[in-house]
């Protein structure tokens, strides 16, 4: 990379930081806001859980964003590189199925209605990657951000339930900037 290049690199990460800092002193500080959707009962009223046999036992349950709540509240880890392969957003019905060795295998089987946003990449206080879009902080799985090389101040497309208020959303696509 020539001195140049790096230069303007470097620019581009100040002017980022510059927006993140007004962004600050406007009051709009890119923190995500705890959702106030209780996915335990929706997953108590929809999700079902098979007696344990031979061949396995099947859970289906509701996605809140990181994990799967069963129907029975208690939660289930979902491995990173599915939510990110999948585009997984709140609110999608998964089954879980747990064979006889204990592996677990996920399958989506009820999408929730997906709204399409386009926003900035950034860094929230923490570190961690958030979009903001339509003046809200959405946090977004590191897996997906690595998969599509984004970086801070690259645009993202991402996925959030259609008319609910939502903390995750998916990554679709990211456009460098």
């Amino acid at each position: 990379m020539s001195n140049v290049e790096e230069l303007k690199d470097i620019l581009e990460n100040i002017e980022i930081q510059i927006q993140k800092c007004k962004m600050i002193l406007d009051g709009e500080v890119p923190m995500v806001k705890e959702s106030e959707v209780d996915y335990s009962k929706k997953a108590a009223r929809i999700g079902k859980a098979s007696e344990p046999e031979t061949s396995g036992r099947i859970i289906e349950g509701v996605f809140d964003g990181q994990k799967m709540i069963g129907p029975d509240g208690k939660q289930y880890s979902v491995p990173a590189n599915y939510i990110s392969k999948s585009k997984l957003v709140e609110g999608d019905i998964l089954k879980l199925t747990i064979d006889e060795e204990g592996d677990f295998v996920y399958k989506q089987i009820g999408p929730v209605e997906r709204a399409r946003l386009v926003g900035k990449l950034i860094k929230d206080a923490e570190g961690e990657f958030i979009v903001m879009a339509e003046d809200k902080a959405y946090k977004v799985i590191l897996a997906s951000v690595t998969y599509f090389k984004g970086n801070e101040g690259d645009e993202a497309v991402i996925l959030v339930p259609k008319g609910v208020e939502s903390q995750w959303s998916a990554i679709e696509n990211i456009i460098k900037k």
